[in-house]
């Protein structure tokens, strides 16, 4: 075999399949990533439109996630090439079943193909016969750098930080600019100067979906599942402080909280309503249990969940009782939300920013007290803080009435659903964007 030409551990072999088509064959680790090339795919197809979503895909975050999801799609279309920013590698595909990485491996040889090509010009000319989507964060810092140019360059922004006064000046380069809700959309016209497409994001349907409990949990406890990485606008706090209460009158109650992420150093220190604030251990790492049960919850009482890639999230889900999500801001929908939604899960969601456009039709249980946030480290206009109270009362609500569970859980799901909140249909609505 022979080194492939990436930032990866991954290699080729090129051998004929009597005389119908060249096989290529990709591994990671001991996994077998790429399918056959045109034997399974029938001839080359030169003609594909090639798009480069600048940014990383992976199965541990929001952005990779994002990327991995459209890829997966664009992978077998006929009429596009996905390209992303950075090389895929083993540990971007962690968990992901062989079917998956079989029908996905053609590209992403092509993929990291083109990319190493287009890093080692370093002037980006391979880039402008291409559509591009770079992507930006707070204060429109790149998901992914550097930025690239092409024949259309697309901005694609999630920005909590309502500082954006120089959005204009540094979006002067794209042509257009993209988000994923409603409330981000408000903001970037206002701003930008530029038109702006919003295209919700969503689920994977076919491994998000309602199910029976598995019962490897004790059945008489009540699980309450949360999600997303330790920070200031994810409320962290808000959802300790009410569970605290409410736990102290069910002991039956456990917490289950998915919060690590790869950037672990960017919670330390997280306080927020709290006496304590987050620390590492000895080890580097986020000492979670110590900063739940010094801030007052039994550890008799808490699940704390390593990091977990998104394709074994759902057989968690599925085993919850119910799920807290109360952010201070989403700039686009909430996906723990909606995950647990599509499973079936009742969630508890603050009603504020992007998260507005997951709420309807009694969905879920929406808060709707949201004070007002100040903070002097970033613009929070339009943020909104749920109540303690009333997430206690909507744990309370959940806890005691079974059948309301069900109601709200089964709503939402069918939601999901009903509204096309998925990753093929969104996935669908990108292209149909980017090609007109």
């Amino acid at each position: 075999m022979r080194e492939f030409p990436v930032e990866t551990s991954i290699h080729t072999r090129q051998d004929t399949l009597k005389g119908y088509a060249r096989k290529n064959t990709c591994f990671v680790g001991e996994t077998i990533l790429i399918s056959y090339d045109k034997f399974f795919f029938g001839l080359e197809k030169s003609m594909h439109k090639k798009i480069m979503l600048n940014w990383q895909a992976n199965n541990y975050f929001g952005w990779g996630l994002l990327g991995l999801n459209i890829f997966q799609r664009w992978a077998v279309d006929p009429d596009v090439q996905p390209l992303m920013g950075r090389p895929i590698g083993p540990a971007d595909v962690q968990a992901m079943d062989p079917l998956r990485m079989f029908a996905m491996g053609p590209a992403v040889i092509k993929s990291n193909t083109f990319l190493a090509g287009l890093i080692a010009d370093k002037t980006g000319a391979a880039a402008k016969d291409i559509i591009v989507v770079n992507g930006f964060g707070n204060r429109f810092g790149a998901a992914a750098a550097p930025h690239f140019k092409g024949r259309r360059t697309i901005a694609r922004c999630v920005l909590e930080d309502t500082r954006v006064d120089n959005a204009r000046q540094l979006l002067a380069s794209h042509d257009d600019v993209l988000c994923a809700s409603s409330w981000s959309a408000d903001i970037l016209r206002a701003t930008s100067g530029k038109p702006v497409t919003m295209i919700y994001e969503g689920i994977d349907s076919s491994q998000f979906f309602p199910g029976p409990k598995s019962g490897v949990l004790d059945p008489s406890k009540f699980y309450v599942f949360s999600g997303g990485k330790i920070e200031f606008r994810k409320g962290h706090d808000l959802v300790l402080l009410a569970f605290r209460e409410f736990a102290a009158r069910h002991k039956e109650a456990v917490l289950v909280a998915a919060w690590h992420s790869p950037w672990p150093k960017g919670s330390v220190g997280f306080q927020g309503k709290l006496k304590s604030p987050l620390r590492m251990d000895a080890r580097g790492v986020l000492d979670v249990k110590r900063w739940v049960t010094e801030n007052g919850v039994d550890e008799r009482q808490f699940l704390e969940l390593p990091p977990t890639p998104n394709p074994l999230i759902p057989s968690i889900l599925r085993e919850m009782d119910c799920a807290v999500q109360v952010s201070r801001c989403e700039a686009a929908t909430n996906l723990p939300a909606k995950e647990a939604m599509a499973c079936g899960i009742p969630v508890i969601l603050a009603n504020n920013t992007g998260a507005r456009d997951l709420v309807g039709n009694k969905n879920c249980v929406a808060l709707s007290a949201q004070a007002p946030v100040a903070s002097n480290s970033v613009g929070t206009e339009g943020w909104g803080e749920s109540s303690v109270e009333e997430i206690v009362a909507a744990l309370e609500m959940l806890f005691t009435d079974s059948e309301f569970r069900k109601k709200i859980g089964a709503r939402g799901a069918q939601w999901i659903m009903d509204e096309g909140r998925t990753w093929g249909h969104h996935a669908a609505a990108l292209k149909s964007y980017l090609l007109t």
